[in-house]
């Protein structure tokens, strides 16, 4: 008899210890930290396709999961900020992108020249790969017309500008969908190299694995 209580004893202890760590890992990524991995080239040459990157959840608040309301208020997204949130047009999907303006602020496109508040913004993380400038006729990305930051919103751009999608197309993010700030890459490597294959195992962009994301 003891000993199938003992034996169930043990069997409890490490039900409770697997659940306090399901708890505990629910609880890092609701609220403190998770993980992103770059799909796409939007953020190049800041950010690699292939870049696993951590994102920071608690420094603009604590925030109640699902919904995005704030309990705990610390700051707010600020420009330059790279951001991890809820892509307005599917929020079942996360974007990164780099806050340009915050509430307030106004913003607008001249031939590709970046515009805050009436002043040439001319920021050292914006890559260009096309010399041709699209007429705004043909869409926002070279040329938009001024538009207002509202309350509650942020307007973000993606560092490669001339390849995001990003607000200059779909508008402002609103604040309750950001989920995070970047801030350090924990792994990077080549995605196009097959899984299991030598390449892709040489394809490990080393000096990449503990950079700071700024």
């Amino acid at each position: 008899m003891s000993s199938h209580k003992s034996e169930k004893s043990v069997v409890r202890e490490y039900a409770e210890a697997i659940l306090v760590a399901i708890i505990l890992a629910l609880f890092i990524r609701s609220f403190v930290v998770q993980a992103f991995k770059i799909p796409s080239g939007s953020m190049l040459p800041t950010l690699q396709i292939g870049d696993h990157l951590l994102v920071n959840k608690f420094i603009y608040g604590v925030k109640i999961p699902m919904v995005g309301t704030v309990l705990i208020p610390w700051k707010s997204p600020a420009r330059n900020d790279i951001v991890v949130f809820k892509f307005p047009e599917d929020r079942s999907i996360d974007y990164i992108k780099r806050v340009v303006a915050v509430a307030g602020d106004t913003v607008e496109l001249k031939n590709k020249q970046l515009y805050i508040n009436g002043e040439a913004v001319n920021s050292p993380n914006a890559h260009f790969t096309s010399n041709n400038i699209m007429k705004a006729s043909a869409g926002p990305r070279d040329n938009m017309a001024t538009v207002k930051v509202p309350e509650g919103k942020i307007f973000v751009m993606g560092d490669n500008r001339d390849n995001s999608y990003d607000s200059r197309f779909w508008g402002f993010v609103d604040l309750q969908d950001v989920l995070g700030k970047a801030f350090i890459l924990y792994w990077s490597w080549n995605l196009n190299e097959p899984l299991m294959s030598v390449d892709r195992l040489t394809s490990v962009r080393w000096s990449r694995i503990g950079d700071i994301v700024h």
